[in-house]
């Protein structure tokens, strides 16, 4: 499809927040500095109160609704999650209008997104825009919270910077999650679910007294789906499903006023993913056929088919514990987190996603993080109270990386560079034949080694915080806050690769100007940038013009096959290894209850996020350290201190090897609205990010970058109208109008004054939920059915390989309907027998799309996911 960008909207809009939580539905409601800082607590307790449909939370100590608390946050309660069995937080973007999940070549690569802004996904350098915290803990890689967690209460989502709330800065957004500590009263709950794709989920908790002041809780889950997509010529089904997760808990409670709260978590991810399409076959297709591969046909992108020449599997391992401990006395709450998290996480994919044995990628990358937190809250009578915390993250991250040479790839590349297929399959000499004579390679090395590249990447991340709000309320309902948050963050970082291709060694710039030398009786024979740079000016000036001439020089045509060159490993004489950040953020909001059932609210808040670490091949030295030469000539390099260091390698360029810190600010107003049977929140924002944090694939490897401001403006908006005590309707919209104000950097070119893409304009999360009660006898029937809407978009900005030579005009668009719906029987006797359907109109969609891996001129991309749906038998005892 082709892209007609339309005029950046006006601002004049009103704008949105998220409704308050209802039992028997979806939850969207406005944020809470009460509600979040109770997400990491004991027990936060939410209720019905007899005003209707209005949460209170109490964990507190200081009794405030939702609807009371000047923040945007989506809420989506546990019933909820029960209901349309979402699982994970994959599939919570369906009822979060404001929250995007994206899910890439493997079951660990995902990265969310809230209001347009986010990152993360695919590389362990890069720490997420978005936060996502489980019961206080932060969880710095997206791998690690994709879980089944059971006995969840609620799951939160805050919009916009939060760092007064949260040690640990998220410069987009905050993801939390909040499950159920062990209870004094025993019971618990198991659930089966059987559906199509032979999916089964098992699900089990039980909690009770071992004391009268200690309480204990274990839950469990079990999942396991076929796979809906086939490996045709490997006659294996791939995006299937199959982990599980167990965890522990103890709840200590002397006294009401001192509890712990320790727990353990393991949980394993074993999976066949994920399905890639082609929608447009490139030039490379030939080759491909020719060498007797197979390839997924455009044609045929949601036939959920594809052919390898390798299984792609995925094994992730996430476990860890905490003990958190709060201590009240008079009106001082004393709340420490302390956290131990392990992350391991294995693939093997096959990147050329053909059934040609071209090159395989195995990765192994390990994750360990421990933190600590401390906070003291009040809650004093007077016109004061405040918030005062401290956050530590000790973080090391490892990676292993390979990719391995397939038994075809030397094929494959010689056919792309112009040797008839012919001869290619029966052997004859060609033209890497004629390139290993003409450098002295060993015959057969070039593209025949075992393997393409090998690397070694490690960051050991090191940052404390200092954080808090001090709210003012003069007069009863008007309430003046000020937070800050400063963070000091340091990483260090070493990087190391092998390339051990040989035609890689080789700059073929340099190459000619040493033969042309070397044939010339007049002229010394060139083998070093030094002999270069004393030859007379004018013979520089004709040597290279003659070097970088395709028609003189006609080794250039293959500079293309020299994607993987000899890499600058880190620290090194100019290169230390290490980044450090510091930086004040801070908040200042006014809120004003009008009358009881009306609030409103206006802020201003700062967010941050320290620099990340480019953990791919494509790491490569700033251009402040180093300029290649023309075509990546060393030998006519500008000085430069990797030069001056005499640590020029051929081909090395410049590039990212990291990314400096995000720097978020935020204008929100905001309205809230209960009223009997309807609520009613609206926020409007402005929301900057200069610096955001962008990572894009090139189709060889990771183009990390600094955008220079990016930008969105809209609003969110919510509902909540219940007609009669058995139907609940919820409404959620979000507007974005996302700006690149500047980005001249891009790996697309200059993007300053486009509309960044994959970011929908409009997103509608709405329900219906009716429960039919049997006259007395508490039995329920309850029908429930959303809707999900993200209106047409384009899904990116272009492909560095593919737009690029079609000048930026063919854009792939996506649009998003998904209808999901869920019938539950539940019984007074804590039995419950139901039946749900997911994606249920099988609403098809791209997700995503990249370049083709050294196949110039291919798109492949992600299909969405089919109908799913099953029968679920639940029993709470």
């Amino acid at each position: 499809m082709f892209r007609g960008r339309a005029p950046r909207k006006g601002f004049a809009l009103l704008a949105g927040a998220a409704a308050v939580a209802l039992v028997p539905g979806a939850a969207l409601a406005q944020d809470q500095e009460v509600a979040d800082l109770d997400a990491d607590e004991m027990p936060l307790e939410t209720e019905q109160q007899d005003r209707g449909n209005v949460i209170v939370v109490t964990a507190t100590k200081r009794e405030q609704t939702l609807q009371e608390t000047p923040i945007s946050v989506s809420v989506t309660s546990g019933e909820t999650l029960e209901q349309a069995q979402i699982r994970d937080v994959l599939d919570l973007q369906t009822v979060t209008p404001s929250l995007r999940v994206s899910q890439l070549q493997t079951s660990s690569a995902s990265t969310f997104i809230i209001r347009g802004f986010g990152n993360g996904d695919n590389n362990l350098g890069i720490e997420p825009s978005v936060g996502v915290f489980i019961d206080g803990v932060f969880r710095s890689r997206s791998a690690a919270a994709l879980s089944d967690l059971p006995n969840v209460q609620r799951i939160e989502v805050l919009n916009g910077p939060q760092s007064t709330l949260f040690g640990k800065n998220a410069s987009a957004g905050v993801i939390s999650v909040v499950t159920r500590p062990p209870q004094f009263e025993f019971g618990g709950s198991v659930e089966a679910v059987y559906g199509n794709f032979d999916t089964v989920v098992l699900k089990g908790d039980i909690t009770g007294p071992i004391t009268d002041t200690v309480a204990f809780s274990l839950d469990g889950s079990y999942q396991r789906r076929d796979g809906y997509a086939d490996i045709v010529n490997l006659d294996e089904k791939q995006n299937d499903r199959n982990r599980y997760a167990v965890r522990g808990q103890l709840l200590f409670e002397p006294n009401p006023d001192f509890t712990i709260r320790a727990m353990a978590d393991y949980s394993k991810i074993d999976e066949v993913c994920c399905q890639v399409g082609t929608l447009v076959a490139g030039p490379a297709a030939a080759a491909i056929t020719a060498l007797g591969g197979q390839f997924s046909l455009p044609s045929d992108f949601f036939e959920y088919e594809a052919f390898l020449n390798q299984v792609p599997t995925n094994e992730v391992e996430n476990y860890g514990g905490s003990v958190q401990i709060e201590y009240s006395t008079g009106p001082l709450t004393f709340t420490s987190i302390t956290a131990y998290r392990e992350l391991r996480n294995a693939f093997t994919s096959d990147i050329d996603f053909t059934s040609l044995d071209v090159a395989n990628e195995v990765r192994d990358q390990a994750v360990d993080t421990f933190t600590q937190e401390f906070r003291i809250t009040s809650d004093f009578d007077g016109p004061l109270n405040f918030l005062l915390g401290g956050f530590y993250f000790d973080e090391s991250i490892t990676q292993d990386s390979r990719i391995v040479n397939g038994s075809q790839i030397r094929d494959f590349f010689e056919i792309l560079g112009g040797a008839n297929p012919v001869a290619v399959i029966t052997g004859q000499p060609t033209l890497f034949n004629g390139l290993e004579a003409a450098f002295g390679f060993p015959q057969e090395s070039i593209f025949n080694t075992p393997l393409l590249t090998q690397e070694n990447f490690a960051v050991d991340n090191k940052a404390y915080s200092i954080f808090g709000t001090i709210d003012f309320e003069p007069i009863d309902g008007l309430v003046f806050t000020v937070g800050g948050n400063y963070t000091d963050d340091s990483k260090d970082f070493s990087l190391s690769q092998t390339s051990f291709d040989p035609l890689a060694q080789v700059n073929f710039v340099d190459a000619f100007i040493t033969q042309a030398t070397a044939a010339n009786p007049g002229l010394p024979t060139v083998t070093s940038r030094a002999q270069f740079q004393a030859l007379p000016a004018p013979v520089q000036q004709s040597l290279l013009a003659a070097a970088t001439n395709p028609g003189v020089n006609p080794l250039l045509g293959l500079a293309a096959f020299q994607f993987q060159p000899p890499f600058l490993n880190v620290p090194n004489a100019v290169e230390p290894g290490e980044t450090n950040d510091d930086k004040f953020t801070y908040l200042l909001r006014v809120a004003y209850q009008i009358i009881p059932e009306v609030n409103v609210y206006a802020s201003y808040a700062t967010g941050f996020k320290a620099s990340s670490i480019n953990l791919s091949r494509d790491s490569r030295p700033l251009s402040t350290d180093f300029v290649a030469g023309p075509r990546g000539s060393t030998f006519a390099a500008p000085d430069s201190p990797i030069i001056n260091a005499g640590l020029a390698l051929p081909n090395l360029s410049s590039g990212s090897r990291f990314a400096g810190p995000e720097d978020t600010t935020v204008y929100e107003i905001g309205l809230k609205a209960q009223l009997d049977g309807v609520s009613f929140n609206l926020a409007l924002f402005d929301q900057t990010i200069e610096g955001f944090q962008s990572l894009a694939f090139t189709g060889t490897g990771f183009a990390l970058r600094n955008a220079g401001e990016q930008s969105v403006k809209g609003f969110e908006l919510s509902s909540t109208i219940q007609p009669a005590d058995p139907l609940v309707f919820t409404f959620a919209m979000t507007y974005l109008d996302p700006l690149f104000d500047s980005f001249p950097g891009s790996v697309l070119g200059d993007l300053t004054g486009e509309t960044p893409a994959g970011i929908p304009e409009f997103a509608i999360a709405a329900s219906a939920t009716y429960t039919h009660e049997f006259g007395v006898s508490g039995n329920r029937l309850i029908g429930r059915i959303d809707y999900n809407h993200e209106s047409n978009t384009d899904i990116n900005n272009g492909l560095p390989t593919f737009n690029a030579a079609l000048g930026n005009t063919q854009i792939f668009r996506r649009e998003v309907n998904l209808v999901n719906t869920s019938l539950t029987l539940a019984l007074d006797n804590g039995l419950e027998v139901g039946a749900y359907a997911r994606n249920l109109l099988n609403d098809q969609f791209i997700t995503t799309v990249f370049d083709g891996v050294a196949q110039a001129g291919t798109v492949l991309g992600y299909p969405s996911q089919p109908r799913t749906y099953g029968g679920v038998v639940r029993f709470k005892f």
